[in-house]
């Protein structure tokens, strides 16, 4: 049985969004936050020394990282869904997404919650990072622009393993609507909702 070591409010949400896509059989062992620091508790860090989530154990496997563990259940358990056939054009844009991601997507976004928590102190770096969002977002708005879907015609790993990115970027989609729109359109998908169902409360769920 698979299970996922899922921690609210986190990356996590979106493995148990591809579970649902695929149709997988699946238990959840459900962390939460520390109410005041947000951080995740301590039993955490008896499946990653890290104390991070998402974490997924399959047949006595243990994975880490969100792209390494949807590269994982789709290469294992998607019989061919939710990527393009490997030698195609579209596959090297698959795996640029896959990485893109959480390799330079998230970086500016946690910049700006973690730098905004230090007030004046951090406001000479503002600019920059306003700067880094914008031009990330403007890529993948551009990306979108013309299609429901980051890869191809149809909903890909790529749009889960980015969703995340989107969805961090809430208080700034009005700028970009063509990520606005791709937000709306998965976060509409019945898998999607049915893994909020079995995760929890999800804040950056609209």
């Amino acid at each position: 049985m698979i299970v996922v070591h899922h921690l609210n409010d986190s990356r996590s949400q979106r493995v148990l969004w591809l579970l649902e896509e695929l149709g997988l059989q699946y238990q959840i062992q459900h962390y939460q936050r520390n109410a005041t620091t947000r951080l995740a508790p301590p039993e955490l860090m008896a499946i990653h020394p890290l104390g991070k989530s998402p974490v997924l154990v399959d047949d006595g496997q243990t994975i880490i990282e969100s792209g390494a563990i949807i590269d994982y259940l789709i290469r294992h358990h998607g019989d061919g869904r939710l990527q393009p056939s490997a030698g195609w054009p579209e596959y090297e844009t698959y795996l640029q997404w896959l990485h893109y991601a959480e390799g330079s997507a998230m970086l500016p976004l946690l910049l700006k919650l973690y730098v905004g928590r230090l007030g004046e102190a951090g406001a000479p770096l503002a600019p920059r990072i306003d700067s880094e969002i914008a031009n990330h977002l403007g890529f993948v708005d551009r990306s979108l622009e013309g299609r429901d879907w980051l890869v191809g015609d149809r909903l890909t790993g790529a749009d889960i393993q980015m969703s995340f990115v989107g969805e961090a970027a809430r208080g700034l989609r009005a700028q970009f609507s063509h990520i606005d729109a791709w937000v709306k359109r998965f976060q509409a998908r019945p898998a999607y909702r049915r893994a909020l169902e079995r995760g929890g409360p999800y804040a950056l769920a609209d």
